[in-house]
């Protein structure tokens, strides 16, 4: 049996998906993560969390996939000449990435991933991170089977993971043996709420916290027009797992995503609820708060609320998940509705008030 080659750990779905690796591969397959030496020591950490007296199946090599042979020198060839899957999940998760690190990861490090790939000997599958949000702001319904739609972009995070995806498929035409899943924004553990960093819909909840039980909350345009994707971490690594393991998997792109998604006023809704506040919306302007938000100091950490959120207020892309949940079928693996879940999350976000709002870089 060969190893795994994983990127992307310890990160927030790396960290959980090595631990379905372990279950799910013989005792003698060594997983492999490629981890920058900055995160070594919380490597190490999380590697004793998750395998405990098996902590030696994980193998720790320090890299970087900016890198051409991933900072990996003369390990490089004896590493690839080992593996049998590669898993790329590295890449900056931040609506706020400046385009030249976005390039740098996002895109050149996929095509330094996805080279990798290629030259191993019996390569079973290549398995690739992207997201639902490579949909940029297309107006309308947005299928697995979509990627240049012609779309504009909300931020040079979306832009940059496009730019990605269209390489792992280029090479997946070309006869790589990749699949590619698409989660929507993930939030934490439906059962447990845990989390690894407050983004996105936190910023919500945060805006929400800050205030008292009347709390305010700028509406732009009508809330239940659009939908916010929300799916928490177990389903998404719940899914890869299952997926990754089908050997009929090879050549999809499988959308990770809530069949029936909340509304942006319903998650107000809900959020408002967990938190026994009551919600008013007051008209607004999306450009001018945006405006705001950039341009005067302290007032987005006042509020607890990043800039590039807001479009999301307004996002016109609706998704759908055919593939997905056909080969998800008779799994048991499915997507819970938010509001079965939205409790957790609100407990372990006031339990838990110094989590980051930060990605891992």
């Amino acid at each position: 049996m060969g190893s795994v080659f994983l990127t992307g750990f310890p990160g927030f779905l790396g960290s959980a998906l090595v631990e379905r690796l372990l279950d799910r591969f013989p005792a003698d397959a060594r997983i492999r993560c490629l981890v920058q030496p900055k995160y070594r020591a919380a490597a190490e950490s999380r590697a004793v969390e998750i395998a405990g007296d098996d902590v030696d199946r994980i193998d720790l090599h320090e890299g970087d996939v900016t890198d051409p042979d991933l900072g990996l020198g003369d390990d490089y060839e004896d590493l690839r000449a080992d593996a049998t899957e590669v898993y790329h999940l590295a890449a900056v998760y931040d609506l706020g990435v400046a385009r030249e690190v976005g390039m740098a990861v996002n895109v050149a490090g996929t095509r330094h991933v996805l080279d990798f790939a290629e030259g191993v000997p019996d390569l079973d599958g290549f398995h690739y991170v992207s997201t639902c949000y490579v949909s940029g702001r297309h107006d309308g319904v947005f299928t697995h089977e979509d990627l240049d739609v012609g779309q504009s972009f909300n931020n040079r995070y979306e832009e940059t993971k496009y730019l990605a995806e269209v390489e792992v498929q280029r090479r997946m035409d070309e006869g790589l043996p990749a699949t590619v899943y698409r989660p929507a924004i993930t939030v934490g553990d439906s059962r447990t709420g845990a989390t690894q960093k407050y983004d996105g819909p936190y910023n919500v909840l945060r805006l929400l916290a800050r205030q008292p039980r009347l709390a305010v909350v700028p509406r732009f345009g009508d809330l239940d027009a659009a939908e916010v994707n929300v799916v928490p971490r177990d389903f998404v690594i719940d899914a890869i797992d299952h997926l990754s393991a089908r050997e009929d998997s090879a050549g999809e792109v499988y959308q990770l995503c809530d069949p029936n998604p909340p509304t942006a006023g319903g998650m107000l809704r809900a959020f408002g609820s967990a938190l026994d506040k009551r919600v008013l919306t007051v008209p607004a302007s999306r450009r001018v708060a945006r405006r705001a938000l950039d341009s005067l100091p302290g007032v987005a950490d006042a509020l607890g609320v990043e800039p590039a959120v807001l479009d999301y207020f307004v996002h016109p892309t609706s998704y759908t998940a055919a593939n997905a949940i056909r080969d998800l079928r008779g799994s048991g693996v499915a997507c819970p509705p938010f509001e079965s879940y939205v409790e957790e999350l609100v407990a372990y976000f006031r339990e838990h008030p110094s989590v980051s709002a930060e990605a891992m870089v």
